[in-house]
């Protein structure tokens, strides 16, 4: 016995494994415990909101999302892509993420004037009233405030693979909704009350988040015109594709909130929030994979080789996510309350959906992270087509619609993704 571990301590992937375990580990832990809450907060706030008020709650979380990415643009991709070429030097580190945040900053103005009207339209339409979309309207401004740098932030210490501050970082974010959440909403049963227990204890992470990001990047560096061009080249070519993927992946919400009722919208919030413990494989993926992928160096066969890991280990656990699902229905439809009982197909419906549109979002980060941009001229009319498609085949004023035309829109978005990663690797392989 003795004799075979020092083999195996002699083995040349001996260190290799090791350090993946270690970071795993942590990442696995800690990101375990962020979705444990997480799905904590999540139940609590479906369990003590009427179903009308979850109906706004879920109109005002899917606009958040949308106005993250129209704030966003590619401008993080930018950054990762800018950073992983300089992340050992602190000074050009941080310019990049200076420049990051500036630009940041200016997209977020405009994401708000456009994203707010919009959502408040579709809140007066579902029967909110003027106070309530007001309240709703500003509730969200924490949690958009956030966004505009945690995702940024986050980046220097993956590049770095500093995880465990990160870690802990998230963490001390989600017990703070937890806390707040269960402060509030067996008082104050109202969806902006549940928006404001997420976004405030955001604002306190981003204060960590800069001083841990500020240790490996100088924080007097000022937004350097150099490399604002590259971002916004990179921008210019994956915001159409970035502006069409934020509409696409919330265009279930936004057309059963034309077509259907308040209480199709919450059946759909409610569904979608079980999918969040999805979040724990992204999230690994993202801080550990991704950042990794982005620092390769352009070797036709090296990238292609991780790429199809990467995809193959995900495949994995996704799989048995949706076999527990299919096999346990009921406790699982349990944690919802009464209101959201007798859903099983299209809570089934809804995790299979998920789980192909959380493969397609890997997809989308792998290839962005190595500045291969979709051609809009070719990306947007090809997912224009899909949804246009989807739409005449699927009746949307129904819940079971809905998640059809979703599941058809995830797996349709898949293939496009997929094909263009490999052509990508493909043009490597000839031009090589």
């Amino acid at each position: 016995m003795k004799d075979t571990l020092i083999k195996l301590r002699q083995h040349p992937q001996y260190d290799t494994v090791v350090g993946w375990g270690k970071l795993i580990s942590i990442t696995g832990s800690a990101q375990i415990i962020v979705q444990a809450v997480g799905f904590v907060c999540g139940i609590l706030i479906i369990r003590l909101l009427p179903v009308q008020e979850y109906a706004f709650y879920t109109l005002a979380n899917t606009m958040l999302g949308t106005m993250t990415v129209l704030a966003d643009s590619g401008i993080s991709t930018g950054v990762m892509a800018q950073g992983g070429k300089v992340w050992q030097d602190k000074e050009k580190l941080g310019a990049v993420l200076a420049t990051g945040l500036d630009l940041r900053k200016k997209f977020g103005i405009a994401s708000l004037l456009v994203s707010i009207p919009i959502l408040c339209y579709l809140l007066l339409h579902n029967g909110a009233s003027v106070v309530t979309t007001l309240l709703i309207a500003i509730a969200l401004i924490p949690a958009f405030y956030a966004a505009l740098s945690d995702s940024l932030l986050e980046i220097v210490p993956k590049l770095h693979q500093t995880i465990l501050p990160l870690q802990k970082n998230q963490v001390g974010v989600g017990l703070g909704r937890l806390v707040l959440t269960g402060l509030t909403m067996f008082i104050f049963p109202w969806a902006f009350i549940a928006i404001l227990a997420a976004g405030l204890p955001r604002i306190w992470g981003n204060v960590q988040l800069s001083k841990i990001g500020y240790n490996l990047a100088d924080k007097n560096q000022q937004p350097d015109k150099e490399i604002r061009i590259e971002i916004l080249s990179l921008v210019k070519r994956i915001m159409p594709t970035s502006i069409y993927y934020c509409v696409s992946g919330q265009i279930t919400i936004w057309l059963i909130s034309f077509f259907g009722n308040t209480n199709s919208i919450a059946q759909l919030g409610a569904l979608g929030r079980l999918n969040m413990l999805l979040s724990l494989f992204s999230v690994i993926i993202t801080t550990l994979i991704i950042p990794r992928f982005a620092k390769l160096a352009l070797d036709k066969n090296l990238l292609s080789q991780r790429f199809i890991q990467i995809m193959g280990i995900l495949v994995v656990p996704l799989s048995a996510v949706v076999v527990v699902v299919y096999l346990f229905p009921t406790p699982i439809l349990w944690l919802l309350g009464d209101a959201y009982k007798g859903l099983p197909f299209e809570l089934l419906l809804s995790v299979v959906g998920s789980c192909i549109g959380l493969m397609t979002g890997i997809v989308f980060s792998l290839y962005n992270c190595r500045g291969w941009a979709f051609n809009p001229i070719i990306g947007i009319p090809l997912g224009a087509f899909g949804i246009i498609l989807g739409a005449l085949f699927f009746k949307l004023t129904t819940l079971l619609g809905a998640l059809y035309y979703n599941l058809f829109l995830a797996a349709y978005s898949f293939l496009v993704n997929i094909g263009f990663a490999f052509y990508n690797l493909y043009k490597l392989k000839k031009n090589s």
